[in-house]
């Protein structure tokens, strides 16, 4: 009989060495010992550590470890921000450069900043209020220069100009925001797109280099048009135990809720429109409107009377 192949082999797992309890022990050791370190290592308003941002708000928090951090006192962020581990935040070339009496960097309130990303203002960089972004996303207000074609590239002085972006902003996972970018209110770049130049309100940006695929102005609404329907909010007041038997239900009584609830508004829509048509027979007859289109207040004080 031939023998079997090795990759056919039982597999004998090895010995752990720890036992089994000493183990689960060691683990949760390891786990709790890091969530401490992460919980004291953060940064914040508080308790700010070694650094001395020019402003830093009131339930901000820059999450343990840290990326590179320098030029913090020209560096300006706004209330209830959250930035996530490994996040790069400089102002100026190089530490320990006097930048002046102005900020460099402003982050608003609200904005999340996404694990990994960079954000380089070797000059002004003004990120709005409730802007949120994806993990590793880069904006720099610099870029390497290459005129000179006998120099190394890195050796050339770069270029810098001011990026803005908006209030209200998504930036996709990876994007790129270069130098020049003034990127406006309430616009979605996509992962991975490189953007450039100016970038209207309520847009949607895709692609290297970004191209507006999609945009909101007052007279055409969504062009092209949104191919989903808006999501609708949880109401106010609805618990988690509720949402967790909606979730238990079959298709057939989630239909059959959806028609009851359709019947409720086709009454009340009735009874309102009733009301209405009973109000305005009672206002018929209390005679003419006064001029300028309104009720006398004589005629008001009967109607309501007479309600």
């Amino acid at each position: 009989m031939a023998p079997v192949p090795a990759e056919y082999r039982e597999v004998v797992p090895k010995q752990n060495t720890f036992s089994s309890w000493r183990g689960r022990l060691a683990q949760r050791a390891v786990h709790g010992a890091w969530a401490w370190v992460q919980r004291t290592g953060s940064v914040t308003a508080e308790r700010p550590g070694r650094f001395r941002f020019g402003s830093l708000g009131t339930g901000t928090r820059l999450a343990f470890p840290l990326g590179t951090v320098f030029g913090e006192p020209w560096i300006h962020l706004g209330a209830h921000c959250i930035v996530g581990e490994q996040v790069t935040l400089t102002a100026g070339l190089m530490p320990d450069l006097d930048l002046g009496p102005d900020p460099i960097l402003r982050i608003g309130d609200g904005v999340v900043l996404g694990r990994g990303s960079h954000v380089i203002a070797d000059t002004t960089v003004t990120i709005g209020s409730d802007c949120y972004f994806g993990p590793y996303v880069y904006v720099t207000s610099t870029n390497h220069s290459y005129d000179d074609p006998h120099q190394p590239i890195g050796k050339q002085w770069p270029r810098m100009e001011p990026v803005e972006i908006g209030s209200g902003c998504w930036i996709g996972t990876g994007a790129v925001i270069l130098p020049g970018a003034r990127i406006g209110r309430n616009v979605v770049v996509a992962a991975g797109a490189v953007v450039r130049g100016e970038v209207p309100d309520h847009a949607v940006v895709a692609g290297a280099p970004a191209k507006v695929v999609r945009r909101w102005t007052p007279a055409d609404g969504w062009q092209p048009p949104l191919r989903t329907p808006a999501p609708v909010p949880i109401p106010d007041g609805v618990t988690p135990e509720q949402l967790v038997a909606l979730s238990d239900l079959d298709d057939a009584t989630v239909a059959r809720l959806a028609e009851l609830d359709e019947d409720k508004s086709e009454n009340e829509n009735g009874a309102e429109g009733q009301v209405e048509e009973g109000a305005g027979t009672r206002a018929r007859s209390l005679g003419p409107a006064a001029p300028g289109g309104g009720v006398p207040a004589t005629r008001l004080a009967a109607l309501d009377s007479d309600g």
